[in-house]
C-alpha cells in the first residue's frame, strides 16, 4: 500500500499545479501570438474592406451590407480569441501561486 505524509501530498499537488499553470501561461501566449501572427484574418478583412467599397460604388445596397456583418463577425472573432487567450493566461499564474503557497505550507 502506498504510505504519503502530509508533506509528500503536499509537493505533489505543488507539482500538478505547476505542471498545469506552466501549461495554462503556455496555451494562453500561443493563442495571443497567433492571432497577432494570424495574416488570414488580416487578408479577409483587407478583401472585405475592398468589397464594401466596390459595392458603394456601384451602388449595391446589399454587398456592402453583407460586407460589413463580415467585418463585424471578425471583430467578434478576434475579440473573442484574445479574450480566451487572457483568461487561460489569468488561470494559469493563478494555479502557479497556488502551487507556490502549497510549497511554503511544506515543513
Amino acid at each position: 500500500m502506498l504510505s504519503m505524509t502530509v508533506n509528500d501530498f503536499l509537493l505533489s499537488m505543488a507539482a500538478v499545479l505547476l505542471i498545469g499553470g506552466v501549461i495554462l501561461v503556455g496555451v494562453g501566449v500561443f493563442i495571443l501570438v497567433r492571432k497577432l501572427l494570424g495574416k488570414e484574418l488580416q487578408t479577409i478583412a483587407d478583401q472585405t474592406t475592398k468589397l464594401a467599397q466596390k459595392g458603394i460604388s456601384e451602388d449595391i445596397s446589399g454587398l456592402v451590407g453583407n460586407a460589413r456583418t463580415l467585418i463585424e463577425a471578425l471583430n467578434e472573432m478576434v475579440k473573442t480569441a484574445t479574450g480566451i487567450g487572457v483568461l487561460l493566461m489569468i488561470v494559469g499564474f493563478v494555479f502557479l501561486a497556488a502551487a507556490y503557497a502549497l510549497v511554503l505550507q511544506i515543513k
